[in-house]
């Protein structure tokens, strides 16, 4: 996700400039500049892993924090400036300052999609859901084919869903609802990104009162997507699962027939005294 969010700033946040004048337009061209030398940074720390040098790391990103304040203090309205800004702090763990630097970011342009995204993460991540939320759905609103933002407003719809239901404005049906739709509509605007089915399917596990024939065929989708036996057998134990739910113990069974990969065998383990429960019926 992070990765992908380095990839949107690159590409989002710079268009944001199309259309300036000429020092804006310089001010865009060395916030690229900058951009990139964090993308090659953080790519080259990735890869050194253990091996990474860290006084000379943070030496590097301690340069790239002097540029962009240079290029704020030259360019102080300047809205993607701030945005990227906030999202090199985002990833240092500054997060007071990336606030700080997102919130004037949205101040000064409030139709930048993955500032309020970001905006909305940092909200979520201090256990404040009820707050983060309005910042996902207006970056959706903006950006409504983004899959990420979907997927994000998913999770947090269900890892925050205490706190949305004692708000008493969200009741359990409508909290579901959302959340189901909102990975829902990640899969369908990202058919490659197989984490996004993965979670689709997930989900109807999290709801009050779940369609098990529609998570049966999600799951099924899923397996024609599998690349790798283990993927495959991973979707058949899901598939069991959701039979025994159904009360279909024979088609439990004949899936968990098809199970023999080493790894797997814990969570098939576990599926078997309830088949046989349900046999008994």
């Amino acid at each position: 996700m992070r990765s992908s969010l380095l990839c949107l700033l690159a590409g989002l946040l710079l268009a944001a400039s199309s259309g300036a004048a000429e020092s804006e337009n310089l001010a865009e061209r060395n916030l690229r500049r900058i951009v990139d030398r964090q993308k090659e940074l953080f790519a080259e720390a990735a890869k050194q892993g253990d091996k990474l040098d860290e006084a000379n790391f943070k030496q590097q990103v301690q340069q790239i924090t002097h540029d962009f304040e240079l290029l704020l203090r030259n360019n102080p309205d300047y809205a993607a400036g701030y945005a990227a800004y906030g999202y090199l702090l985002c990833k240092i763990d500054m997060r007071k300052e990336a606030m700080a630097m997102l919130l004037k970011a949205n101040q000064l342009d409030s139709d930048i999609a993955l500032v309020k995204n970001q905006l909305g993460n940092l909200l979520a991540e201090e256990g404040k859901a009820v707050q983060a939320a309005p910042y996902f759905i207006a970056a959706i609103q903006l950006e409504p084919k983004e899959p990420l933002y979907h997927y994000q407003l998913g999770t947090l719809l269900v890892e925050g869903r205490d706190s949305f239901l004692k708000t008493g404005e969200w009741n359990r049906a409508k909290l579901d609802a959302a959340m189901h739709h909102a990975f829902q509509r990640a899969a369908e605007l990202a058919p490659d990104r197989f984490e996004f089915a993965y979670r689709y399917a997930e989900s109807f596990y999290d709801l009050e009162k779940p369609d098990w024939d529609a998570a049966l065929k999600a799951w099924s989708d899923l397996e024609d997507k599998a690349t790798t036996t283990i993927e495959r057998q991973t979707m058949r134990l899901h598939a069991a699962n959701i039979c025994l739910k159904m009360g279909k113990p024979a088609h439990a069974r004949a899936l968990l027939a098809t199970v023999d990969e080493p790894k797997l065998q814990g969570q098939k383990e576990r599926l078997l005294p309830q088949l046989a429960e349900a046999e008994k019926k």
